[in-house]
């Protein structure tokens, strides 16, 4: 076995924590309370090459593997969360649905702008009542002539209402099949479409300078060219999205892990009471010596989901474990660190007090935790 990352994947790694440190880190602090997404700082990561990691060259992307756009990922995160939001969903959920199961000219069309970062795309699927129960849809649309009509809502729907939103994936029922259930298909929905409504949530814990949409279809006319792949194939496709955007979310725990163990770390050694560093105290030294432990089985754990991925294998028991224990990783190292930071760790000036907001979506986005166990339980055989 050999755990070495390449020549190429280390110099990404060095270029991305470098853009992180000097491009995002002196401004995250304010983005996040003033809940302010930033087009400009979206417009740069395109610029360094964070969209469309894993698109072929000829629709505009990098045609890198799949570890390399992880370890960017996990790099922005190591920083902030909400960028790295905007990353891991314009690449997994937004980009990855029109390049695995778009036309041609769907791919043409869409990718060029997409993998640039000059433009945004959605992945509408969670509903109001309808979150983890991907299969309760209550969308619709009913075929009328060449054009699809649309009616219907959907919630947290991240980079769907900016201004470098070009278009979201919806899925929508659009019948029933022989055993009964609702069939459900994707579609590709122009920003710009009448009686598509895109309103910014506001007020969030987490995440605050990431874009967040409610999405509201009323009489929504789409044409039939924008049928994503084919009709009824829409659970397959958003089910095989979400595989991908484990990945992704699992990468931002452990990116979010890293970041918040190195504050801690760093703290603990300037910190000095009873006339030592706190890090010498045994207590602060094992909470540390813990998520030194963690982050490395997280990282072995995340790289090889990742690798089987790149190698056409099956991977999907390993990211739902990958995005499973990385997320609750970071959930047990931001806890260490605020702890570690004492009162300090509860103010705004310390990153230590973002990256505990941030993380508490990492249990919930792309599959719950509850979702994820479920997932694996039955990959071995329960």
């Amino acid at each position: 076995m050999d755990f070495d990352l390449t020549t190429e994947q280390e110099i990404i790694r060095s270029t991305i924590r470098k853009f992180a440190e000097t491009e995002i880190s002196p401004i995250a602090g304010e983005l996040d309370e003033k809940e302010e997404f930033s087009a400009e700082l979206t417009q740069k990561m395109g610029e360094i090459g964070l969209f469309g990691m894993f698109v072929s060259e000829k629709y505009s992307g990098q045609g890198m593997d799949y570890v390399s756009y992880i370890i960017a990922t996990e790099e922005i995160a190591r920083v902030d969360g909400s960028q790295a939001a905007t990353v891991a969903a314009g690449n997994s959920l937004g980009i990855g649905p029109i390049y695995y199961f778009g036309t041609e000219e769907q791919k043409k069309k869409y990718l060029p702008s997409l993998c640039t970062g000059k433009k945004l795309w959605g992945f509408g699927l969670t509903e109001p009542n309808a979150g983890s129960d991907a299969g309760g849809s209550k969308t619709t649309a009913v075929q009328d002539g060449d054009d699809w009509v649309i009616n219907g809502s959907k919630i947290f729907i991240t980079n769907a209402a900016c201004e470098l939103t070009l278009g979201i994936t919806v899925q929508a029922v659009t019948g029933t099949k022989d055993n009964g259930k609702p069939e459900h298909t994707c579609f590709l929905m122009d920003y710009d479409t009448p009686g598509l409504k895109a309103v910014p949530m506001k007020k969030k814990m987490m995440w605050r300078a990431s874009n967040t949409a409610e999405l509201y279809f009323d009489d929504v006319r789409i044409p039939k060219e924008n049928v994503l792949g084919k009709r009824g194939d829409g659970f397959h496709q958003m089910l095989k999205t979400l595989d991908g955007g484990r990945l992704s979310i699992g990468a931002m725990g452990l990116g979010g892990a890293q970041g918040a163990y190195e504050a801690a770390l760093k703290y603990s050694k300037e910190r000095s009471q009873f006339g030592q560093p706190i890090c010498k105290f045994q207590a602060l030294a094992f909470k540390l010596a813990d998520c030194a432990v963690e982050i490395e089985c997280a990282r072995n754990l995340m790289y090889k989901a990742c690798w089987l991925r790149d190698n056409s294998r099956p991977f999907e028991k390993e990211a739902a474990m990958a995005k499973l224990y990385c997320s609750e990783v970071m959930g047990r190292v931001v806890n260490h660190a605020v702890q570690i930071h004492g009162g300090y760790g509860l103010m705004k000036e310390y990153s230590v007090e973002r990256f505990y907001r941030d993380q508490k979506l990492l249990d919930i986005g792309e599959g719950t935790s509850e979702i994820q166990r479920i997932v694996i339980s039955r990959y071995i055989g329960c």
